[in-house]
C-alpha cells in the first residue's frame, strides 16, 4: 500500500507544481496567457465567427474605430440607399461588395430611405453584414408622390408617348417619383441632417476594387464637392424642354453659373444646345451642403414648378454640378471600379487596376466606348 501510495503522492506534488507555475505565469506574462488561453487555442483551428461567409469577413466589436479608422481620421459621412423593401437581395449585394471592398475598415455609417416602413426581415439581413451604424427611415409622403397641382391628364399624355416609344420606365409613375425625391428631398431627410458627406448605393451594384484611401476624406482635403465614376448621354427623347428651362433659369439668375464651370461638358455651342452628357448619379459622393444651399435649392424649385419630373421624365439634377461649381470641384474617381448593369466602369490604367486588385475585365468598361461621355469631360481640362 505504502509503495503504491508514495509515487502518487509524487506525481500529485508535481502536478500541483506546474499548475501553479502555469497560474503564475498567465498572471505575469501577457504573452504566455494569450498563446495558452482557449481564445489562442482556437486561433490556429476553425475559430467559430460570427458570420460564416467569407466575403464579409467579421472583425471584432468597436467603440471609435472599425479597422484601424478612428472617428478622427474619418470624414462626417454616410452611405444612402434608396430602397424597397422587396430589394432585399440586391441591397444585401451591394452592401457586402462595399463593405469588402471598403467599409470593413472605416466604419461608415448607413442610412436606407424607403417610401413604406422597412420590415423587420429587411433591417436583420441588412444589420448583419457590418457593424457600422444604420439606420432606417421613412420618405415624408408629399415628398414622394406625385403633388396634386401636377395635371395628370397631360401627365398621363406624356408616359403614354413615351411608352409608344419604347422608353425604359416610360409608364412608371413611381420611377417618376424617385428622379424627383433624388433631384430635391432626400438631403432635406432627418437621418441625414446630421452629415456633411453621403455616398449614395443603389441595389443590385459591385464594386470591383479594393480602396486605399478614403474618398470623404479626398473629397474634404482637395475641396471637391461632387464625384462621379460613369458618364454618358441622356435618352432625349425623355427631357425635350429641359435645357430651355435651365437656360430659362441661367438667363433669370446669371449670378448663380459658376466662373470656370463645367459647360463644355454638357455642350458643343457654349451652352447654346444641349448634347445629352450627364453624371450617371446612381453612384456620386458629393457635399450635401451643395444641395441644401440657396443657389441648388432655388434652381430646384424652378424645375419643379415645371411639372417637367411628370409631364416629361427629368431625371436627377446632378447637371447643376456642372453648371453651378467650378469645374475644379467636380471629380472622376477613376480608382473606384463600379458596376450598375448594364455600364460598368473599369479602370483600364494597368497600374491602378492591380493597386485596386480589381476584379472587373478591363475592356467591358464604359469609359470611350460610343455611349460614353468621358471624352467630353476629358476635353474640358485641356
Amino acid at each position: 500500500m505504502m509503495a503504491v501510495t508514495k509515487p502518487a503522492r509524487y506525481i500529485l506534488f508535481i502536478l500541483c507544481f506546474l499548475i501553479a507555475l502555469h497560474f503564475l505565469l498567465s498572471a505575469t506574462h501577457a504573452p504566455y496567457g494569450k498563446a495558452t488561453s482557449l481564445s489562442g487555442f482556437w486561433a490556429g483551428k476553425d475559430r467559430p465567427t460570427k458570420y460564416s461567409d467569407s466575403a464579409v469577413p467579421a472583425y471584432s466589436d468597436f467603440s471609435s474605430s472599425i479597422g484601424g479608422a478612428s472617428n478622427a481620421t474619418r470624414a462626417n459621412a454616410t452611405f444612402v440607399m434608396l430602397a424597397r423593401n422587396s430589394d432585399i437581395n440586391g441591397a444585401v449585394q451591394s452592401i457586402r461588395s462595399i463593405e469588402d471592398r471598403f467599409n470593413r475598415d472605416h466604419g461608415y455609417p448607413y442610412v436606407f430611405l424607403n417610401e413604406e416602413p422597412w420590415t423587420d426581415e429587411f433591417k436583420k439581413r441588412i444589420s448583419a453584414l457590418s457593424y457600422a451604424p444604420m439606420e432606417f427611415g421613412v420618405i415624408p409622403h408629399d415628398w414622394w408622390f406625385q403633388p396634386d397641382w401636377i395635371d395628370e391628364t397631360r401627365a398621363a399624355a406624356g408616359r403614354k408617348k413615351m411608352e409608344e416609344q419604347g422608353i425604359i420606365y416610360a409608364g412608371s409613375v413611381s420611377y417618376r417619383n424617385m428622379c424627383r425625391f433624388n433631384s430635391g428631398f432626400f438631403f432635406r431627410h432627418e437621418l441625414l441632417r446630421k452629415y456633411r458627406w453621403y455616398w449614395r448605393i443603389e441595389p443590385d451594384v459591385m464594386f470591383h476594387c479594393t480602396l486605399s484611401f478614403d474618398p470623404f476624406v479626398y473629397m474634404e482635403k482637395q475641396n471637391k464637392t461632387y464625384a462621379f465614376t460613369i458618364a454618358l448621354y441622356e435618352w432625349a427623347a425623355t427631357i425635350p424642354t429641359l435645357w430651355d428651362t435651365v437656360k430659362d433659369f441661367m438667363k433669370q439668375n446669371p449670378d448663380t453659373v459658376a466662373p470656370d464651370n463645367a459647360m463644355g461638358f454638357l455642350s458643343e455651342n457654349g451652352g447654346d444646345g444641349y448634347n445629352m452628357c450627364h453624371f450617371w448619379s446612381n453612384f456620386e459622393i458629393a457635399d450635401l451642403d451643395f444641395w441644401r444651399g440657396p443657389v441648388y435649392m432655388k434652381f430646384f424649385d424652378f424645375l419643379d414648378r415645371t411639372g417637367g419630373f411628370y409631364y416629361e421624365r427629368w431625371g436627377d439634377g446632378a447637371m447643376a454640378a456642372a453648371l453651378f461649381l467650378p469645374k475644379s470641384k467636380v471629380h472622376f474617381f477613376n480608382e473606384i471600379g463600379y458596376e450598375h448593369p448594364p455600364n460598368i466602369h473599369c479602370p483600364s490604367d494597368d497600374e491602378v487596376w492591380r493597386k485596386g486588385m480589381c476584379s472587373c475585365d478591363q475592356k467591358r468598361t464604359h469609359d470611350y466606348g460610343p455611349y460614353s461621355c468621358q471624352r467630353q469631360w476629358d476635353r474640358i481640362f485641356q
